[in-house]
């Protein structure tokens, strides 16, 4: 594969999950208190299952392309760069598998307000490190885009 369509793939599956996280961080967490103790659990279930297919795809690619300019890194991107992206992307997995995989499997049983503040407080670590991620390949291909007069 061509350095630079790697690059390409792991900004645009990056920015959509920068996008996707601050979204979910800002506006959809916030709003699980309002759901109603009744009804939460099916909402909480139904989040999981719904939510899977949209970050599954592109986090997959995001860390295989990641993984890829390791090895392939166009222009005079560092191999220090692309391991400090993979880093990130180490941090995000494990969090998401640490604390936000097993909040939502207790939300899935019924909103406890104690789970409820671990999910949204812990889901910074997600959010931050993206949208480091972000930046980083945002600069990168800010400095490999050709200068036009």
């Amino acid at each position: 594969m061509n350095a630079n369509l790697l690059l390409l793939l792991n900004a645009l599956s990056t920015w959509y999950m920068v996008g996707l996280i601050w979204m979910v961080q800002v506006v959809h967490y916030k709003m699980f208190d309002r759901v109603g103790e009744e009804v939460f659990a099916r909402y909480a279930t139904d989040h999981a299952r719904l939510i899977t297919p949209i970050v599954a795809v592109p986090m997959l690619i995001e860390i295989a392309t990641a993984a890829g300019l390791l090895i392939l890194r166009p222009g005079n991107l560092s191999f220090a760069w692309a391991v400090s992206g993979l880093i990130l992307l180490v941090v995000i997995w494990t969090s998401t598998a640490a604390l936000q995989v097993p909040a939502h499997g207790k939300l899935a049983s019924g909103f406890r307000p104690d789970v409820y503040s671990t999910l949204v407080t812990t889901n910074w670590i997600r959010t931050v490190a993206w949208s480091i991620r972000g930046v980083m390949v945002g600069w990168a291909l800010w400095t490999l885009l050709p200068v036009r007069a």
